[in-house]
């Protein structure tokens, strides 16, 4: 067997402790900046992923930095640019509408983890990952349990821009509600915007006014049509966050975005040196998507009956979705 020489064995030694010290580690932390649409607190999109990175926040040494409030693009692609430049290892560009911005920005910035949502496109770049949330599963579950409380046969749904996980999650409660009561009458009513909140209590005093007698929508600016919901005491069913608090009465329950599901991944992922080229999805399968009740609601045996049903169907696959 031949021996290594004295000099070739310090060279070794130099190599192991230069990589000891440079390879990445939990011990180290991780800067995580958020740029998201709308406020921190609105109890629906932009509170999802602030509440899941302050849940990882110990677990992983984050220092966190967060941007809300930039339903503008321009400022949001300002934000994202200004977090690179100043050396944050993972920007999270929380909303559908940064894309563009995104696939001009980070190959500027090769060694930054850039990650966005709700989207399953990473532009083909190998420091961009992608998260989606699959919020017709819990649409389906709000929708069957509405179908199975109202009274009247009207539902009426108020959604912001038919696109991404909005799209996906009304789309998913009409299901459920036409599976559970076939003679139920949905009524849509897409306003337009994400943020107009006064444009969404209208809507919901329209909904209110044809019959409805249980309402749902998705969006930060669903904070009008529950308004409009508590005035009328009709039934509520939330998604993105829990909005118990937006009426203890009325929030029957809500479809909870558990985004540190897929974090987790997009961290690890950028410890072990993998920034990007990957899609990830938060489903009712992997906890992403939890349905949480509001205790406060008497609600019938029957409805919740049917909620656990569209959990459990969906999850082991005998209940397939159209969308």
């Amino acid at each position: 067997m031949k021996k290594m020489s004295l000099k070739k064995l310090a060279i070794a030694a130099a190599t192991a402790a230069s990589l000891s010290v440079t390879a990445p580690s939990y011990a180290d932390g991780m800067k995580v900046a958020i740029i998201a649409p709308s406020a921190s607190n609105d109890l629906a999109f932009t509170q999802s992923i602030v509440d899941a990175v302050n849940t990882l926040k110990d677990e992983y040494k984050l220092e966190v930095a967060i941007t809300d409030g930039t339903f503008i693009v321009d400022d949001a692609a300002a934000a994202i640019r200004s977090y690179a430049k100043e050396g944050y290892d993972v920007v999270i560009a929380h909303g559908s509408q940064y894309g563009g911005s995104l696939k001009e920005i980070a190959p500027d910035f090769p060694d930054t983890a850039f990650t966005w949502g709700t989207s399953a496109d990473t532009f083909g770049l190998p420091n961009v990952s992608a998260y989606e949330a699959k919020s017709n599963q819990g649409g389906y579950v709000m929708g069957a349990m509405a179908g199975a409380m109202t009274k009247s046969n009207v539902i009426g749904v108020v959604g912001p821009i038919e696109v991404g996980d909005a799209k996906l999650y009304v789309d998913g409660f009409v299901d459920g509600a036409k599976a559970n009561n076939a003679d139920a009458q949905v009524n849509v009513n897409y306003i337009g915007s994400f943020g107009d909140v006064a444009l969404s209590a209208e809507a919901g005093k329209a909904h209110i006014a044809n019959g409805a007698d249980v309402m749902s929508g998705t969006a930060q600016m669903v904070v009008g049509a529950v308004g409009a919901a508590r005035s009328a005491d009709v039934a509520w069913f939330g998604t993105q966050a829990n909005q118990t608090k937006l009426g203890k009465k009325i929030v029957v329950a809500s479809q909870v975005y558990k985004w540190e599901v897929v974090l987790r991944t997009i961290f690890d992922n950028a410890k072990a040196g993998k920034l990007g080229g990957d899609q990830h999805e938060i489903t009712l399968e992997n906890g992403g998507l939890v349905i949480e009740f509001n205790d406060k609601y008497p609600l019938d045996p029957a409805a919740r009956a049917a909620g656990d049903a569209a959990i459990a169907g969906i999850i082991d696959g005998s209940i397939k979705l159209s969308h």
